[in-house]
């Protein structure tokens, strides 16, 4: 449990087994069907990926695939694209690769505290490594950077470095990965290998096969019941579609807004900026304005608990306000926690109870850093529609203290993945290493470059 303090979180080695994989192939399927929305994966430029893995085999390039990640089942359709379409491919291009095709990835340490343990058990033997977001987590790093240069496998990660629940809009790149490339970039070169190093952007985009209005508009109804609004109840000849439903989930959204604003300002004596009539905002305009200010209260609530500057963008405040709060949790002075008397392990547990409190308002924050308002409106769709809801349906559930976060099925999706054109380290690597200067703005450049590939890739 996360309310009791605990000694430190352990690192969980990669141990590849490739026995375990095979099993995961072979249920994969059958998981997908009957676990997950997904109901159809295609691929683009899947050729790409079969030459690249070609030439990794064959020892002339190490590469890193770098994926949009828009949802939590997200690795299903990437260990379908390895596992199916990149053997597809390659037999049709007459593209001969030893088996199994697979990679090493990065997943956050924290996914198996909700997840369960056996989550990290089962990534350790996919051959993933773990990392710590929000702090230089050394040990994490240095296994990582050794699967980049030499691991059985290519690398991949997620530059965004988490879910944002958007399709079609990517959240500003953490420069790990960048950072990473030219890591691995000065690893070949320090072992005399001529390998090139390369990051290619890997696009994921998630489709209805039908149009699910009817499911959208019950679950609106759901969240309106469950905020306390009343339920608009269409005529019977009115079909539910983005038109009529739209003002529904603006209300809503107001609505909830005006409930947080009401326990921020009364329960933790902020004030909250507010729209005045002499600013011309539209109703978009004016939500958008107004949940900035929300959530910028609801990380000063968290921020101010552990002693923290509020810098950077919002993602960034909310990855250092969750390592603090890990800080706090599982405590470096806690290793021995069998020596600890019942007063201190007591006392410990106060301030992780404390810490995960504090933490519940970044967690809020963390759903709508890539909200803004006009997300629907600049091209509506049912995705765009369905995304949106499901935000809200998310905050609802972390205000309700929801143990499970499976998100509401409302209809059978297709996946698009799309292989980039791949990005070469190797050629930035001269600028790299020049000077410490011109490796910071190596690594800038290169990571704004993989965003722009990436967003092309919507």
């Amino acid at each position: 449990m996360i309310y009791e303090a605990q000694p430190p979180l352990a690192f969980i080695p990669p141990a590849f087994n490739p026995l375990v994989l095979r099993c995961v192939h072979l249920l994969l399927p059958t998981w997908i069907r009957t676990q997950t929305s997904i109901n159809q994966i295609e691929a683009e430029n899947v050729e790409v990926l079969a030459n690249l893995y070609r030439q990794f085999q064959e020892g002339k390039i190490r590469f890193l695939l770098a994926f949009r990640h828009p949802k939590t089942e997200d690795p299903w359709g990437l260990l379908y694209l390895l596992s199916r379409l990149v053997p597809q491919a390659a037999r049709q291009e007459n593209i001969a690769l030893k088996s199994p095709i697979h990679a090493h990835f990065i997943y956050d340490r924290g996914i198996p505290l909700w997840a369960g343990d056996y989550v990290g058990w089962i990534a350790s033997k996919l051959g993933g490594t773990p990392i710590q977001r929000g702090k230089a987590d050394w040990t994490g790093l240095r296994s990582a950077r050794d699967l980049f240069a030499n691991g059985q496998f290519p690398m991949m990660a997620a530059p965004e470095g988490g879910t944002n629940g958007l399709s079609e809009k990517i959240s500003p790149l953490e420069p790990g990965i960048a950072q990473m490339g030219f890591w691995c970039a000065e690893d070949l070169q320090k072992a005399g290998r001529t390998e090139q190093v390369l990051i290619v952007p890997v696009g994921m985009k998630y489709s209805y096969v039908e149009a699910p209005w009817k499911a959208i508009a019950q679950l609106l109804d759901e969240l309106a019941v469950t905020s306390g609004l009343p339920i608009d109840t269409p005529a019977a000849s009115q079909v539910p579609d983005l038109e009529f439903l739209y003002p529904r989930l603006l209300t809503l959204a107001e609505h909830l807004l005006s409930l947080m604003e009401q326990f921020y300002t009364r329960f933790y004596h902020l004030k909250l900026p507010t729209v005045t009539e002499e600013v011309n905002l539209d109703r978009n305009q004016a939500l958008a304005f107004r949940l900035q200010g929300l959530l910028n209260a609801a990380l000063e609530i968290a921020e101010q608990y552990f002693n923290l500057q509020p810098k950077g963008q919002l993602i960034d405040r909310c990855r250092r306000v969750e390592q603090a709060g890990w800080n706090y949790i599982f405590r470096e002075d806690y290793k021995d926690i069998k020596g600890l008397s019942a007063v201190e392990k007591a006392l410990g547990d106060r301030v992780a109870e404390e810490a995960n409190a504090r933490m519940w308002h970044m967690r809020l924050v963390e759903s709508f850093v890539a909200v803004s308002g006009n997300y629907i409106r600049e091209k509506p769709s049912v995705e765009r529609f369905a995304e949106t809801v499901l935000i809200l349906w998310k905050m609802i559930a972390q205000i309700k203290g929801d143990k499970s976060f499976q998100r509401p099925p409302l209809g059978k999706q297709r996946v698009k993945l799309t292989i980039g054109e791949p990005i070469s380290v190797s050629e930035r690597y001269p600028a790299y290493k020049e000077s410490r200067l011109g490796a910071r703005q190596a690594v800038a450049d290169l990571t704004n470059d993989l965003q722009q590939a990436m967003e092309n890739l919507l």
